[in-house]
């Protein structure tokens, strides 16, 4: 298949925007989610709405690499070795949120309309990170070929990657610690410690902002940096929402902990 140029460049500027207008709405109106549901939403159960809203976008990038071409040079077979690893590093964050998280979550109920939104951006951004890997990207042979990761980062698409497995398992790490506050049944909330908690009331977020930009300096494109945008934008006010309701509703909250990002914010 050949690369649509155009609709990735509409995809990513779209995001960009879209990201730039819902950072300016979540700083006059909270997103209601979680915590913060109003009783007269409708609902859906938290692991199916997990499950739903994630999974377009671990399925539509699978369906593009095993129906489409993959751009196979004279002399090679398969990807190239960049390509192929990044690629797996998106469908990995995917597979374990859809197919893992989703699973696990002990969290609220979601609004119907946030598990349709959320639905609607996984499948767009699904299909231009596959997209655009598959068939725009272009990586040199060498990539992550010469022990460069061995004898430490020296490229940003080498810190870019480190980036990524450091974000994600800070993801992973905080999301257990969060599932883990409460019995199942329970609906209490108590001051999440360890690990980055120790420094961020959204560690689970900080988590996933620093995750995606190694993504994007690894890529290297406008659709992963779009993409990287996008979900600061998103998720970044959230931490700011969850820290202002654990310093009021705990007296004893850590005051040296910041909102989201360690020691500054």
């Amino acid at each position: 298949m050949e690369c649509r140029d155009a609709a990735v460049s509409y995809l990513s500027w779209t995001l960009i925007v879209g990201g730039a207008v819902y950072l300016w709405h979540q700083t006059r109106r909270h997103t209601e989610y979680g915590r913060y549901v109003s009783a007269h939403d409708r609902c859906c159960p938290a692991r199916l709405a997990w499950f739903v809203q994630e999974v377009p976008a671990f399925l539509l990038p699978l369906m593009q690499l095993l129906t489409g071409d993959r751009d196979i040079d004279p002399g090679r077979t398969g990807l190239r070795t960049g390509r192929t690893l990044l690629f797996c590093t998106f469908m990995l964050h995917y597979f374990h949120r859809s197919l893992i998280y989703a699973f696990l979550t002990r969290g609220r109920p979601v609004p119907l309309i946030i598990v349709l939104c959320s639905a609607i951006f996984c499948s767009l951004n699904g299909f231009l990170q596959g997209h655009h890997l598959l068939h725009c990207s272009r990586f040199e042979d060498t990539w992550l070929t010469d022990a460069r990761l061995a004898a430490g980062a020296r490229s940003p698409r080498d810190t870019g990657f480190l980036l990524f497995v450091v974000g994600m398992s800070i993801n992973i790490h905080s999301d257990h610690i969060l599932r883990n506050l409460r019995k199942p049944g329970e609906i209490v909330y108590r001051i999440p410690r360890g690990g980055m908690f120790e420094f961020v009331s959204g560690a689970n977020f900080f988590g996933e902002i620093v995750e995606w930009w190694g993504y994007a300096l690894a890529v290297w494109s406008l659709p992963s940096f779009a993409f990287a945008f996008f979900t600061m934008c998103s998720i970044g006010p959230r931490a700011y929402q969850h820290h202002r309701d654990y310093q009021q509703r705990f007296k004893d909250y850590p005051r040296s902990r910041k909102a989201l990002i360690p020691f500054l914010l």
